[in-house]
């Protein structure tokens, strides 16, 4: 019946010459469904500008073509409309019968057409256009794909190791897992591949292992670590600081306590241990001890910690430049590396140091519980401690494993999906639990696209991530090394390492451009914990942004995608009422302790994890424009220029400014940079309410603007070697809006380190970042109207 349609069609096509009825913006093919004498030609939009676009008020150029009129096209004529009618009687014949058995028994589905571009590929899931499949259909798709049963214990110790057996970077183990997720990547029929990096990582030295003495007498050696501490042995006064904050150490030198060629001993917890180094080391201390008390933390004495002191991201020994196999680089360190000896120890070992010291009592906040021991404190300056901390530098082969699923419209546009998959001890809760959130999404979505026909235009890229303890090295090594690639193709990144870690509350750290997005998600989301609620029902009521979010730190795994790429980013996790887990950066991080942290509640915990991040992704996938809160950047640019105009004008009321300075104090400039950024996003909003998002150059078009926000906002006047982290809002360096602040701050207090000079370079390139920032989104350069 169809080549007897086709035929008809062909005779018809003839008796007027065969020409093409139609065009259209995206190809050349003949409309065969149009019976009309007209031909309407849109032309491409390369010349658009020189003869008229539709969309500027001038009406598109319209050829017309009269048939030409005898009497033997007349009777073909005759003739192909007889046919037609015989061949629509018999269809309609056919249509009406009653249908058989098997007919019935299958279920009523919407035709599936398989996109052009995925016919005779071999590589990776068939992706197919499915109409009427709403992205309602497609989160319920998703819930019905993730249950608890499929993060059993079976599936989850798939991706862990016996005690005996470790996970640490470029081991046996971690490249054994990474071949685990390798293989589940290709039984997906995903496209996947192995990308390998060689970065220098300390290890403790067997041979000559670390100790700690008071005076002459060993207090231990202990087996915990520290990557990246300096290598040496350090004696000095020993001082008690608390947590190591920054108001921590300045209470100590109110106390008349020198620091100055001290060594520190802190307790764990509140920031990072690199944070804690880092403040340690601008007082001009030569060690740090750092121990678990029992006021944060509640195992036994003997437990050891694991970390790194690196403040920064990556290998430190390639600062800004990607660690592959046999590439030559000019010899560098990372500013981030510690000039300071740093080592952890048990809480027993804390205990006999304290037992000797001498000194004063230290403040009430300072007083932790150890046992046995009434009150901490600062010490004396007779009270001597001897760190030597031995570890060697080997350089290590690191592999990142990828899955891809490509879209079918916009396939070099993705959102990575990422989980760390190393770890130090059992590391459960640390990465068993996001490799494995990580494998099931990827195995739902390749389900969902093969078996029920879901559609992505874009696509989406797992990533189980190596020596993501040592800093995130492997993701960091990966942006590094393609840099150039992931601008403006990889447009979101979300983070599953820790999604589990407790039950009470849900945190997370983003961008503000995802912000709304998280929050339509949530709503969308079953609570696992109560039934007939979402997600967002536990916030309801209260700020919800002041509840969720908190500031990105730098161990987070998502921050190098931000603050390094400009990549949108977030991380998330469920976790305690108060503090974090425990059992992090130890041995205890056991599926034992996790039940335990979670009310027995790892699956439906981590269901509810991967909904979260499964859903947000097949969103900025699926939508024709991408989903991301460019208005809701504009309220973090004005909260930062805000809080610069309230320093300038305190300054300007309290301080005897010279005429240069009060002249570079002018905010008037910032201000016209916001008040931009503003009008180009009214500007985006009235773009997209007047036109036809089905355009898919129209939308990409748009798109390109949105993408291009985040990574506008890293600072085009630093480079990457020298200060990687660029983003004037996240980043870190004086190029940074916190920096900025701080520096007006001093200016007020007339502090030594404060320099008129510096400050007015800081400030005019702040303001042109955001400027710049705000004209990229205006759109092209002959649609701008900012008078600069």
């Amino acid at each position: 019946m169809a080549v007897a349609i086709n035929q008809a069609r062909t005779s018809i096509s003839k008796m007027f010459n065969g020409e093409p009825r139609s065009y259209t913006r995206f190809n050349l093919a003949q409309n065969n469904d149009v019976d009309s004498s007209q031909v309407e030609m849109k032309l491409s939009s390369d010349v658009e500008d020189e003869v008229g676009n539709p969309e500027d008020g001038h009406a598109p150029i319209t050829y017309t073509q009269s048939p030409l009129q005898n009497y033997k096209k007349v009777c073909y004529l005759a003739l192909g409309t007889l046919v037609i009618f015989i061949l629509g009687y018999l269809v309609g014949y056919v249509s009406h019968r009653k249908p058989d058995a098997a007919a019935e028994s299958c279920p009523s589905v919407a035709p599936v057409i398989t996109s052009p571009e995925e016919e005779g590929q071999d590589e990776g899931p068939k992706v197919a256009y499915l109409p009427g499949l709403s992205w309602s259909d497609i989160s319920t798709l998703l819930e019905q794909k993730l249950s608890p049963d499929a993060f059993s214990t079976k599936l989850l110790s798939e991706f862990s190791l016996p005690r005996d057996q470790t996970h640490e970077a470029g081991s046996d183990g971690d490249n054994h897992l990474a071949n685990k997720v390798l293989a589940v990547f290709k039984d997906l029929n995903m496209q996947s591949w192995n990308d390998e990096h060689h970065v220098k990582l300390p290890r403790p030295s067997s041979d000559n292992p670390s100790k700690v003495l008071f005076g002459t007498e060993e207090i231990g050696a202990p087996k915990g670590f520290l990557a990246y501490s300096e290598v040496g042995s350090k004696t000095g006064r020993v001082v008690y600081g608390n947590y190591g904050l920054r108001d921590d150490l300045s209470a100590c030198i109110d106390k008349k306590v020198d620091l100055n060629g001290s060594v520190l001993l802190l307790r764990a917890g509140r920031i990072s241990f690199a944070d804690k180094v880092a403040n340690a080391a601008k007082h001009g201390v030569v060690a740090v001890l750092i121990y678990p008390d029992p006021s944060d933390y509640d195992f036994q004495s003997s437990t050891e910690l694991y970390g790194h002191v690196h403040l920064g991201s990556g290998d430190p020994y390639t600062p800004g430049f990607p660690s592959f196999e046999n590439t030559q680089f000019p010899p560098s360190r990372s500013s981030g590396l510690p000039s300071v000896v740093a080592q952890t120890i048990t809480g027993s070992m804390a205990l006999k140091i304290f037992q000797k010291m001498g000194g004063d009592s230290a403040p009430p906040n300072f007083q932790g519980k150890l046992s046995g021991l009434s009150t901490y404190k600062l010490g004396s300056a007779n009270d001597t401690v001897t760190v030597t901390v031995n570890s060697v530098l080997t350089e290590t082969a690191i592999h990142n494993v990828f899955g891809v699923i490509k879209g079918n419209e916009e396939s070099d546009r993705y959102v990575v999906i990422g989980a760390q998959r190393d770890s130090w001890g059992p590391g459960v809760a640390r990465s068993t639990v996001g490799t494995t959130v990580l494998v099931e999404l990827a195995r739902a979505v390749s389900e969902m696209i093969r078996n029920d026909h879901v559609s992505l235009r874009r696509s989406l890229v797992f990533a189980s991530w190596s020596a993501g303890e040592y800093g995130n090295v492997g993701a960091t090594e990966w942006q590094e090394g393609y840099l150039a690639s992931l601008n403006m193709k990889a447009f979101t990144y979300i983070n599953l390492d820790g999604v589990v870690t407790g039950r009470q509350k849900f945190k997370a750290t983003a961008s503000p451009l995802l912000y709304d997005l998280l929050q339509k998600t949530l709503k969308q989301v079953k609570n696992p914990l109560s039934t007939g609620k979402s997600l967002y029902d536990q916030h309801a009521g209260s700020d919800w942004e002041a509840s969720v979010l908190e500031s990105m730190k730098m161990n987070d795994a998502a921050y190098p995608f931000l603050a390094l790429s400009g990549i949108p980013s977030i991380s998330f996790r469920f976790c305690k009422d108060e503090g974090e887990y425990l059992y992090s950066g130890t041995d205890l991080d056991s599926l034992d302790h996790l039940r335990y942290a979670t009310g027995s509640k790892v699956g439906e915990l981590a269901v509810a994890a991967a909904q979260v991040a499964g859903q947000m992704a097949l969103r900025l996938v699926h939508d024709h424009l991408l989903p991301l809160d460019v208005e809701r950047y504009g309220k973090e640019i004005r909260k930062q220029v805000v809080e610069v105009n309230s320093r300038v004008s305190r300054l300007k009321q309290t301080a005897d400014l010279d005429q240069d300075l009060s002249e570079a104090l002018s905010v008037k400039w910032l201000n016209s940079a916001y008040g931009d950024y503003g009008r180009a996003y009214r500007n985006l909003q009235t773009t997209i309410e007047n036109s036809d998002l089905e355009d898919k150059e129209m939308c990409r078009i748009i798109n390109d603007r949105i993408i291009k926000v985040e990574h506008n906002l890293l600072s085009p006047y630093v480079t990457v070697r020298e200060v990687p982290f660029r983003h004037i809002f996240f980043g870190s360096g004086e190029h940074t809006m916190q920096a900025l602040l701080d520096h007006l701050s001093a200016l007020q207090q007339k502090a030594p380190e404060s320099n008129a000079d510096l400050f007015r370079n800081q400030f005019a390139l702040a303001t042109w970042t955001i400027q710049s920032c705000a004209n990229d989104l205006d759109g092209p350069v002959w649609e701008m109207n900012n008078e600069i």
